[in-house]
């Protein structure tokens, strides 16, 4: 019975070249890794000088520059690169008329701060500010313009309020009209006061489909008269009723409240 036969391939042995360095060579190798790491480490150190200065730009108007250089100046003592730029920022939106906060590391050692101020959009109670997104930035500030609408409701609630205003407004000036004040009280009910003296009283339930009633009204109704009307009260199912500033001036046709059934 024959059998195969399996010739093995012979491998040469293969000898490697010794690495052989003489002490100079170490000596050397060594040295420049010593100046190559302390090249590293002194461009990092020359670089994270103290800073030197603090440049604000921005239009100020409730925020100086130098109270921005006062909230920065704590937090200053680190060098130029190892400051912390995030902690500034989140330092300075503390400062309640900052709404935001760039800054920028400029070369050789200074920060470039800009920052944009609060718009206040309304007044929250009594002197409060809300801004454009409903937040209360200012619980109590030294002067409210008064050309800002009144909100209020109870604690908690003026984002709420604001986002309901904004959309009232909205809606209003598309007709010419504009809202001075929208109030909430602890039981839920709104009320509207307008820039013609008309009061507006929705209650406290289904206000999406009594303000929808109310522009209806306003469009089919009031457009025309509503310097007669005293207020208006949306607090029925279907309808609403109008109360008249001189009720002996008012037309036959309007001679009485609209009922429910007469909507």
């Amino acid at each position: 019975m024959a059998r195969n036969r399996v010739k093995k391939r012979h491998v040469p042995n293969r000898q490697w070249p010794a690495l052989v360095l003489d002490h100079r060579t170490l000596l050397k190798v060594a040295a420049a890794a010593v100046v190559m790491t302390l090249a590293y480490v002194g461009t990092g150190w020359l670089m994270d000088r103290p800073i030197d200065a603090v440049k604000v730009a921005g239009t100020f108007e409730r925020v100086s520059a130098v109270q921005v250089e006062a909230a920065l100046a704590p937090y200053l003592g680190g060098g130029f690169l190892s400051t912390d730029l995030n902690r500034l920022r989140r330092e300075l939106t503390k400062l309640p008329w900052i709404a935001r906060a760039s800054i920028r590391r400029r070369w050789p050692a200074y920060l470039e701060v800009t920052v944009q101020e609060e718009h206040p959009a309304a007044c929250w109670g009594e002197d409060g500010l809300l801004n454009t997104d409903g937040i209360l930035f200012v619980e109590h500030a030294s002067h409210v313009p008064v050309e800002l609408p009144r909100l209020n409701g109870p604690p908690g609630t003026q984002t709420t309020v604001a986002r309901r205003y904004f959309d009232l407004q909205a809606r209003l000036e598309q007709r010419g009209l504009s809202a001075v004040s929208l109030t909430v009280d602890k039981r839920g009910a709104w009320e509207l006061q307008l820039n013609n003296g008309v009061l507006v009283r929705f209650g406290a339930n289904a206000i999406d489909d009594r303000v929808a009633r109310f522009f209806q009204a306003l469009d089919q109704v009031i457009a025309s008269r509503g310097e007669q009307v005293e207020y208006l009260d949306m607090r029925y199912t279907n309808g609403f009723a109008i109360r008249w500033k001189d009720r002996s001036a008012k037309p036959a046709a309007m001679a009485q409240e609209i009922r429910p059934d007469a909507w």
